[in-house]
């Protein structure tokens, strides 16, 4: 009977070695080790979800060998570790991490505009807009990019009390940190049209991946 050597990946985040043997249920669950999705066969056994050892632990940065005369699995390498690609902006003092699976990113600087609420004139406020752009992104397939407002503090301020609004959207930006100078916020609804990637990039904000230097 063939023997297939996989890990079962719990709930709770805790990974164990196994043996699993027999017929898999196919499945269409989509596997992302650092943000990137890894072509495995993933099979679910009697609940659980189960993936090949070695795909996990090398893309990990891991190696894996099996001795079959010892039966045992070794695996060596930065395996306690995530893999991490960091962009930092010494213009306005703080750092983005992000996946390995980033590295390459570009930086696209474009500009915010605000108007003024209750000018007959219609005055404009401005200020810096970064995009951190996924390597694989082309004009013929854009993916997601993720965006960030740059304000000062004293625009902030003004922007939270109504002073000038950004765009049509109902809410306003949200803010993803701060330092002495400057407010870093992300658009509302910067993801409206669901590129390729968005998700990940929704998944990477939840892990708080900005701060401000020091």
């Amino acid at each position: 009977m063939k023997k297939k050597l996989l890990i079962a990946l719990g709930l709770t985040g805790v990974i164990a070695a196994s043996i699993a043997v027999g017929a898999y249920a196919a499945t269409d669950i989509k596997l992302f080790i650092n943000g990137k999705i890894i072509n495995a066969d993933l099979q679910i056994v009697d609940g659980s979800s189960y993936v090949p050892l070695r795909v996990v632990s090398e893309s990990l940065g891991a190696d894996v060998k099996w001795d079959g005369d010892k039966r045992e699995i070794r695996i060596t390498g930065q395996t306690g570790q995530v893999s991490q690609t960091v962009y930092e902006n010494t213009q306005f003092g703080f750092r983005f991490t992000l996946p390995d699976s980033w590295k390459g990113y570009t930086i696209v600087t474009d500009k915010w505009e605000g108007l003024s609420v209750g000018d007959a004139q219609g005055d404009k406020v401005s200020g810096v807009s970064l995009s951190i752009r996924h390597p694989e992104w082309t004009a013929e397939q854009p993916r997601q990019d993720i965006p960030i407002l740059v304000f000062t503090v004293d625009q902030w301020n003004e922007l939270q009390q109504d002073k000038f609004h950004i765009g049509a959207a109902p809410i306003g930006p949200s803010e993803l940190t701060r330092n002495d100078k400057y407010v870093f916020a992300l658009p509302a609804r910067y993801n409206f049209a669901y590129l390729d990637g968005y998700q990940e990039v929704e998944d990477i904000l939840k892990s708080n991946p900005i701060r401000p230097m020091k």
